[in-house]
């Protein structure tokens, strides 16, 4: 198998048809390299346009959406981020290359040492992995940008309540068939503004179960 070349086709014939053209972003899937961050016997799979097992009922995002939430987002060099599911470490990586710093929060033990075990062999420095359930967190105002590393069937408050004013939050809401990934602005400290992107199809969070809903 030809990496360089799978990963220029992964670039060309799935990520930029999907209307990513940032070329930071573009560039920053070159650098961060994702058959890093998955088994050998995965390697068949790794740059098709698809989500990948780990375990515990946990999977990757597909690469074009790891990529449009990458897009989406713009983090800036100065943010802190809050992922909320590690997955295999490589998307918390992306997000580590352009943020200050960024807080991977992993309910599974054995998902979470999968992920520090991946980012430390990568050496990625700025990105912090620990196990418990960020939707149920009690903690305010902490994070410029949050992402959810799987599919909610609404964004609880209290994961809301974690964004600083100005902040925002992509999540993949819904359930099937009819799922939309939306990014959450806090306008105000206590506003919020909801915006559709796209439609998509996303396995869900493992932790989500049914969480508290918020009305905008």
């Amino acid at each position: 198998m030809n990496i360089e070349q799978a990963r220029f086709n992964m670039i060309e014939q799935q990520i930029r048809p999907w209307n990513v053209l940032n070329q930071d972003v573009l560039d920053m899937l070159v650098i961060v390299k994702r058959e890093n961050f998955f088994p050998e016997s995965q390697l068949g799979l790794v740059f098709s346009d698809t989500e990948l097992p780990l375990s515990k009922g946990a999977y990757s995002l597909s690469p074009k959406l790891e990529a449009r939430i990458l897009q989406e987002l713009a983090v800036n060099k100065h943010e802190q981020v809050l992922l909320v599911g590690a997955g295999s470490g490589y998307l918390a990586a992306l997000l580590g290359h352009r943020a200050a710093k960024v807080t991977a929060v992993e309910g599974d033990a054995e998902l979470k040492a999968l992920a520090e075990q991946n980012l430390s062999k990568n050496g990625v420095l700025n990105v912090g992995v620990v196990q418990g359930n960020a939707l149920q967190s009690n903690a305010s105002a902490a994070y410029d940008v949050i992402v959810v590393h799987g599919s909610l069937p609404s964004v609880p408050d209290g994961l809301l309540q974690q964004l600083k004013v100005g902040g925002r939050l992509f999540a993949v809401v819904g359930q099937l068939p009819v799922m939309s990934a939306e990014i959450v602005t806090r306008t105000a400290q206590d506003a919020f503004k909801a915006v559709a992107l796209f439609e998509t199809v996303v396995q869900p969070l493992p932790q989500a179960v049914q969480p508290s809903s918020f009305s905008f």
